[in-house]
C-alpha cells in the first residue's frame, strides 16, 4: 500500500475539543476551541455550552453555491440540549464571537463538528470537536473533492489527524507528539512507529497500550488507545474513496465499538472473578466487578445449598426455595440498602415476580424501565417491606447464575434513572458475565463441599479427648495440611488401661490423602484394641508392625506409644521411627527432649523396639507431637525440635494456651503444608493418699470383708454418698474374682479422683462378659448390675492374670470438694 497523502490537505489542522456537562455548562475548553471561537478557558468554563456554539441555519444558503448541503445547525442544537442520544455530525456557520459581541473579527467561519453523547459516572455528557473548514478547502485538484465538501465519515477516515493532532510532513515532529497522546510510549517506540508509517509506507495495524483516556462517546467504557494508534497508521495507507456514504460507513464503526467494548468488559472480569477457591471470596468478586462499569446496583442471591456445598434436589426452584442474599453492591449513598435488603437475610421469592421468572426459566429477564405501576406491583408481593423506591423508574435485568443446567442463583442489576437504559446487547453481555459467574461459583461450592468431606473424614478419624482424667489433664491440636484436600494420616489418642494408667499415643502415616487416612483409621484402632488388653509398650508396637506389614507393603508409620502410671508416677515409652517427645519439668520450668531409642517406623518389619521408664513429678507436662510441626523444607530438623522445646516451656494459664502458643511459635503464618497432630498431657499424679490397696484371700466370707474396707475408706475419704453403690459393686467384683481365680490372693484396690475407681485382680485370663439371665438363674447377674450402675467398667489382661474395674460417679458435692 502507498504512502500518500489526503488531497487538499497538508499541514496541521488545530481541532476543538469541548466537553458538556450534564446541566448544559462547558467543563473543559481546548486550546483549539480558543483559537476557533475567539474565548479562553477561563472564560468559557462553567458557561451554557448554547451560548459559546452559536450555530445557525444560515449555512444552508452559503453551501448551496458549492454542491448543497443539509441544515446540520438544529442537529447541534439538540445535541446540545440533550435532546439526542446518538453521535451525530455536520457542518455550521459561526457569526458571533464567544463574547455575543456581533459579527467575528474577519467575517464568518464555517465549522466542521462532531457530537458524541457520554454516559458514565462522572457529570459529563457530550464531546464536542470542531474544526474550521476554510483550513482544509483550498487547493482542489481537478476530480476530487475538497475536505469541506466531503461527509463527516469520510473526513474521519481520511483525516484521522483532527484527533490526533497528526502531521503528515514532519517525522520528527510527530514523533515527539506521540507520547503526549499515548503517555506510556517511550520516544524510541514513537520514532520506530512513526518511521514505520512515513518513510517505509506500512502501517502499524496492531500497536496495543494500556492507557486510558478521560472521555469516550459510548456507554462509560473507556476506549483503549489502541483504536487511535490502529487510525494514525491506517490514515498514512488508506486510498481515499470519495464514493462512500458517512451514514454507511459510521453506523458499522459504532457497532463495531460497542461490540469491542462488552467484549473487553467481559474480558476483564472474567479475570478479576475466580481468583480462588473461597466461596465467600468468590462471592465478593462476582457481585463488585459489575459495579460500577455495568450497572449501578448488584444484588446477589444464592441458594442455601450453595453455601452449604451440598448437592441440589430434584427439579428447578419453585416458591418454596430459599435464597440467600449474600452480596449488595451499589453506588448510592452509603445505608440505603442496608435497611431494606441487609445481607445474609433469606427468603422465598413471589412467582408473579420477574425474579421468580429467571430463577424458574433459565432465562435473564429485562425490564427497560421500571414504571412507578409496575414497581408498586412487584413491591406489593413482598411482605414487611416496600422496595419500590429502590426501583423504581429504573432500568432492571435479572440474570441467572447457572452452572451445569443447575440454577445456583441469580443477580439484580439495576441501573440509574440517568443512565441509558438495558437494552438487548445489555442482556447479552450480563447473561454471558453470569453464566462465566456460576461456573466460578460453583467450582467454590464443589470445593466447599470437598472440604467438608474431608474434614468430616478427618473429624470422624480423631478420636473425642476428654480433658480431665484420673491424675492427668490433657489438651490436644489438629491442624490440616494444605495439600491433598485437607486429609492426612496424623493422628492422636490417649487409652484408659487397668491400674488408673493412661496410654498417649501420636502417630504419622507417611503420605497424604483418603489413603494414608484410611492406613491411619486402622492402626488406629488395633493399638486401642491392643491397648486395652494391656500389651506392654514395645510388644504393642511389634503387634503393630505385623499388621502394617499384612496391610500392604508400601504403607509406612511412626509411632509412640507412652503409658503413664499416676500413682507410681513414671512414664514408660516405646517408639517407632516417631521424633521424641519434650518433658518440661515443673520444678524449674526447664524442658528437655527425652532420650528415647529411634526405632524403626511401622511396616518396616524384623526390627525390635526398646521401651524406656522416665520419672516424672506432679504438675510435669508431657508434650508430643507429629513432624509436621517442626519440620520446615530447607532447614534441619534439629531447629524445629530446638524451638518445639523452647515454645514448651513457655508459662501459660492452661492447657489449651499452652498449645497455643506452640502452634503460634511454629506455625505463625499458618502456611505448613503438612498436617499436624499435638498432644500436651500435664501429668497430674494421683497422692499415695487417694489410693487403698488390699490383699483378699480366696475365702467366699471375704467379699463381706471387701463390702466393709470400701464403707470405712470412703467414710474416711468425705464419700459416704457414694458408699452404698460403691459396696454393692465391690461385692460383685470380688466375688467374682474369688469364685474362678486360682491363686490364693485378691488385689483389691479404690483411687479417688475425680471419679471414684475401683480394681479387682486377680491371676485368672478368663475376662468376664454379660449374660442374658433368666427367673431362676443363680449366677450371671452380677456383672449386669456393674454394668447399669457403673459410669464406665472394663477388663484388662496382664501377663499375671486379668483386672476387671469400674468408675463410679462422684456426689456432686464431693465433686466441688475435689476442685
Amino acid at each position: 500500500m502507498d504512502r500518500r497523502t489526503a488531497p487538499g490537505l497538508s499541514g496541521r489542522i488545530p481541532l476543538a475539543v469541548i466537553v458538556v456537562d450534564g446541566a448544559g455548562l462547558v467543563s473543559h475548553w481546548s486550546t483549539g476551541a480558543r483559537k476557533l471561537f475567539g474565548c479562553s478557558r477561563e472564560e468559557a468554563v462553567g458557561r451554557p455550552a448554547v451560548d459559546l456554539l452559536p450555530v445557525s441555519g444560515a449555512l444552508d444558503s452559503a453551501v448551496a453555491d458549492e454542491g448543497g448541503a443539509d441544515d446540520f445547525g438544529p442537529e447541534l442544537d439538540a445535541s446540545l440540549s440533550g435532546e439526542t442520544a446518538y453521535p451525530t455530525a455536520g457542518r455550521a456557520r459561526l457569526f458571533d464571537d464567544c463574547h455575543g459581541g456581533g459579527d467575528r473579527a474577519g467575517g464568518p467561519v464555517d465549522v466542521l463538528w462532531w457530537a458524541y453523547p457520554l454516559v458514565g459516572p462522572g457529570p459529563e455528557r457530550l464531546l464536542v470537536l470542531a474544526a474550521d473548514a476554510g483550513q482544509v478547502h483550498p487547493r482542489p485538484e481537478a476530480g476530487q473533492e475538497s475536505a469541506a465538501d466531503m461527509t463527516p465519515g469520510e473526513f474521519e477516515r481520511i483525516a484521522p489527524g483532527f484527533a490526533l493532532h497528526t502531521e503528515f510532513a514532519g517525522a520528527d515532529q510527530l514523533a515527539k507528539r506521540l507520547p503526549e497522546i499515548l503517555p506510556s510510549m517511550n520516544p524510541a517506540e514513537s520514532a520506530r512507529i512513526v518511521y514505520q508509517v512515513l518513510e517505509l509506507g506500512y502501517p502499524v495495524l496492531e500497536f496495543s497500550r494500556h492507557d486510558r483516556v478521560p472521555v469516550t462517546p459510548d456507554w462509560g467504557v473507556p476506549r483503549r488507545d489502541e483504536r487511535r494508534a490502529r487510525r494514525l497508521a491506517a490514515a498514512a495507507a488508506a486510498q481515499v474513496d470519495p464514493q462512500a456514504a458517512a451514514p454507511a460507513d459510521l453506523a458499522p464503526d459504532l457497532e463495531y465499538a460497542a461490540v469491542r467494548e462488552h467484549l473487553e468488559f467481559l474480558n476483564e472480569v472474567s479475570a478479576r472473578i475466580g481468583t480462588s477457591l473461597d466461596l465467600a471470596r468468590t462471592i465478593q468478586e462476582v457481585s463488585a466487578a459489575v459495579v460500577p462499569r455495568f450497572t449501578d446496583v448488584a444484588g446477589s442471591y444464592l441458594r442455601e445449598q450453595v453455601l452449604a456445598g451440598e448437592g441440589f434436589p430434584d427439579g428447578p426452584p419453585d416458591v418454596t426455595t430459599m435464597w440467600y442474599r449474600v452480596a449488595v453492591e451499589h453506588t448510592d449513598e452509603p445505608g440505603r440498602w442496608d435497611d431494606v435488603v441487609p445481607v445474609g437475610e433469606s427468603m422465598p421469592f413471589p412467582e408473579h415476580t420477574p425474579f421468580f421468572q429467571c430463577m424458574t426459566s433459565g432465562q435473564p429477564v429485562l425490564i427497560p424501565r421500571i414504571s412507578e405501576e409496575m414497581g408498586n406491583a412487584i413491591a406489593a408481593q413482598f411482605e414487611k417491606r416496600d422496595i419500590s423506591p429502590l426501583i423504581n423508574n429504573r432500568s432492571m435485568l435479572v440474570v441467572p447464575l447457572k452452572a451445569r443446567n443447575v440454577v445456583l442463583g441469580f443477580m439484580i442489576l439495576l441501573r440509574h434513572q440517568d443512565r441509558p437504559v438495558f437494552n438487548d446487547m445489555d442482556r447479552a453481555t450480563g447473561a454471558e458475565f453470569a453464566a462465566r459467574a456460576g461456573l466460578v461459583l460453583d467450582n467454590a461450592r464443589m470445593y466447599t463441599f470437598q472440604e467438608n468431606v474431608a474434614d468430616t473424614l478427618q473429624d470422624s478419624m480423631l478420636p473425642q479427648i476428654t480433658p480431665r482424667m484420673p491424675g492427668c489433664d490433657v489438651a490436644t491440636r489438629y491442624l490440616p495440611g494444605t495439600r491433598m484436600g485437607r486429609v492426612g494420616g496424623d493422628w492422636f489418642d490417649t487409652i484408659k488401661l487397668a491400674g488408673s494408667r493412661l496410654a498417649l499415643v501420636v502417630g504419622d502415616v507417611m503420605g497424604h490423602g483418603l489413603n494414608s487416612a484410611a492406613m491411619m483409621g486402622q492402626l488406629r484402632t488395633a493399638v486401642q484394641t491392643m491397648a486395652a488388653m494391656g500389651m506392654p509398650p514395645a510388644q504393642l508396637l511389634r503387634n503393630l508392625d505385623d499388621l502394617a506389614q499384612r496391610l500392604g507393603e508400601h504403607y509406612l508409620a511412626t509411632c509412640l506409644y507412652a503409658v503413664y502410671d499416676p500413682i507410681g508416677s513414671e512414664l514408660v515409652i516405646s517408639n517407632a521411627g516417631h521424633i521424641p517427645p519434650v518433658l518440661v519439668r515443673a520444678a524449674d520450668g526447664r524442658s528437655e527432649l527425652l532420650d528415647v531409642p529411634t526405632g524403626a517406623p511401622i511396616g518396616v518389619g524384623g526390627i525390635p523396639f526398646e521401651t524406656v521408664t522416665v520419672r516424672v513429678a506432679p504438675g510435669d507436662r508431657l508434650v508430643l507431637c507429629t513432624d509436621g510441626l517442626v519440620e520446615v523444607r530447607g532447614q534441619d530438623i534439629g531447629a524445629g525440635l530446638a524451638a518445639l522445646c523452647e515454645s514448651a516451656a513457655h508459662p501459660a494459664a492452661s492447657m489449651d494456651d499452652a498449645c497455643d502458643t506452640i502452634i503460634r511459635a511454629l506455625n505463625p503464618r499458618g502456611g505448613r503444608k503438612d498436617d499436624v497432630a499435638l498432644l500436651m498431657a500435664r501429668l497430674n499424679g494421683i497422692p499415695r493418699s487417694d489410693v487403698a490397696t488390699w490383699q483378699l484371700a480366696r475365702d467366699p466370707r471375704e467379699a463381706a470383708n471387701a463390702r466393709r474396707l470400701t464403707r470405712e475408706t470412703l467414710r474416711e475419704w468425705g464419700l459416704e454418698e457414694a458408699s452404698e453403690t460403691a459396696e454393692l459393686l465391690v461385692g460383685e467384683l470380688v466375688t467374682n474374682a474369688i469364685r474362678h481365680a486360682d491363686t490364693r490372693e485378691v488385689e483389691l484396690r479404690l483411687v479417688r479422683a475425680d471419679a471414684l475407681l475401683c480394681e479387682v485382680t486377680d491371676d485368672d485370663h478368663s475376662v468376664p462378659v454379660l449374660l442374658n439371665t433368666g427367673p431362676e438363674d443363680g449366677y450371671g447377674r452380677g456383672m449386669r448390675i456393674v454394668s447399669r450402675l457403673a459410669r464406665q467398667w472394663g477388663t484388662s489382661r496382664s501377663a499375671r492374670g486379668k483386672t476387671v474395674w469400674f468408675e463410679q460417679t462422684l456426689p456432686r458435692s464431693a465433686a466441688r470438694r475435689r476442685r
